[in-house]
């Protein structure tokens, strides 16, 4: 791959993701086998304005082994000088960004308590930034950085090499990177197309939305009056939070989930992959959850805290989305839930509301098929059709 468009893809995270302001710090949490895009990555923040750029490493296959020989607790525990190296820089209005690589062949031999253990470590980590970005508005990002690990796990056939420039291709062509576009405007307009269809859903003033799917997927999701799908910044610095990014999104009411939903990708947990998995909910919270493989798992998530098991996070994304159009599964959640409509478990998006829910948890599950059917009844108990074989009918 052109070192030119590797180079374009961070500046991207840098000004478009993250727009980083003159002096500001950042906090980088990048995969280990991704340290060399790290780099660049820091050098294109500099050339930004970034005041500093500080990279921690998340090193999954030293926390296999640490919860191999440790009690899950101890591997779970966030230390003092832990928290402390990200709330001191945090308290100084730092953004922050993580740079995810994607290895699910490395924790197919460790058990469902030791991934549980490196869930909760990683999910404990990452919520000292999410309460930060909450509290004081502080810009935020989750992007991907191809790993050979990754490709060769997608392109079995291909010798490493090809299959990283075969990755980092579809990676930039996900996010609309190419040689001569003036990437901040691509985004720009993007953004104001997605905005357009948010603010049409919130003008039909939608009660419920009903999920409707071949595979069993029957599932009736109310809204709040809080619930607006057009998220709009107000006076705060404009960011993208997930690139590539293809949702619209918004926060159910806590107690309006009803019905049975099942998950049409696969979810990683500690590293640790959960295939053909559902969930039943009464009055919004999971009553029964369905999987043969990875129950256990998918039971300690829901039992997290009190409101681990409610919904947080309702997303549309049409199944003829650029991702899903690949043909592949990422194993990661953060491009696979732009190839699906899909839920989320725990914590609600934006601005906090008595009707959403509050957890530790935010979990991404995808949802999403080529015959799903999405019916609104609005207000006035009408009726409109907002998803007609797996895409947008409005």
């Amino acid at each position: 791959m052109k070192e030119e468009l590797i180079r374009k893809y961070a500046s991207m995270l840098a000004r478009v993701g993250l727009n980083i302001q003159k002096g500001q710090k950042v906090l980088v949490e990048a995969c280990i086998e991704g340290y060399e895009f790290a780099n660049i990555f820091a050098k294109e923040a500099y050339e930004a304005g970034a005041g500093e750029v500080i990279v921690n490493y998340l090193d999954q296959g030293l926390l296999k082994t640490k919860a191999k020989y440790l009690d899950g607790r101890k591997v779970a525990e966030i230390k003092p000088y832990e928290y402390e190296m990200y709330e001191s820089n945090l308290k100084e209005g730092a953004c922050t960004i993580r740079l995810e690589g994607v290895n699910p062949l490395q924790m197919e031999d460790a058990s469902e308590e030791e991934a549980n253990a490196i869930f909760s470590y990683i999910d404990n980590m990452r919520n000292i930034m999410r309460k930060s970005a909450r509290e004081r508005g502080c810009q935020w990002c989750i992007a991907m950085v191809p790993t050979y690990s990754w490709a060769t796990l997608l392109f079995p056939d291909l010798d490493k090499e090809e299959a990283l420039d075969k990755l980092w291709q579809l990676l930039l062509d996900f996010c609309y990177i190419t040689e001569n576009n003036d990437i901040a405007k691509v985004w720009e307009e993007k953004n104001q197309r997605k905005n357009i269809q948010a603010r049409k859903l919130d003008e039909l003033q939608i009660k419920s939305l009903h999920y409707k799917a071949k595979n069993g997927t029957d599932l009736t999701i109310e809204l709040s009056k809080d619930s607006k799908f057009c998220f709009e910044h107000g006076d705060g610095i404009i960011f993208n939070a997930n690139m590539p990014t293809e949702e619209i999104s918004t926060s159910p009411l806590k107690t309006g989930v009803n019905g049975v939903v099942y998950s049409t990708r696969p979810l990683l947990l500690g590293g640790k992959k959960i295939e053909n998995f559902g969930f039943r909910f009464e009055n919004g919270k999971v009553v029964e959850i369905i999987a043969d493989k990875g129950y256990q798992m998918l039971e300690a998530l829901v039992n997290t805290d009190e409101n681990a098991g409610y919904l947080g996070e309702v997303a549309l994304v049409e199944y003829s989305s650029p991702i899903s159009k690949s043909g592949l599964v990422f194993y990661t959640t953060l491009i696979d839930e732009n190839a699906s409509c899909h839920l989320a478990l725990g914590r609600a998006l934006g601005k906090p509301s008595p009707d959403f829910n509050d957890s530790s948890i935010h979990i991404d599950f995808m949802v999403g098929t080529s015959d799903l059917d999405i019916v609104a009844t609005l207000i006035d108990g009408s009726q409109v059709e907002i998803f007609k074989n797996g895409d947008f009918a409005i």
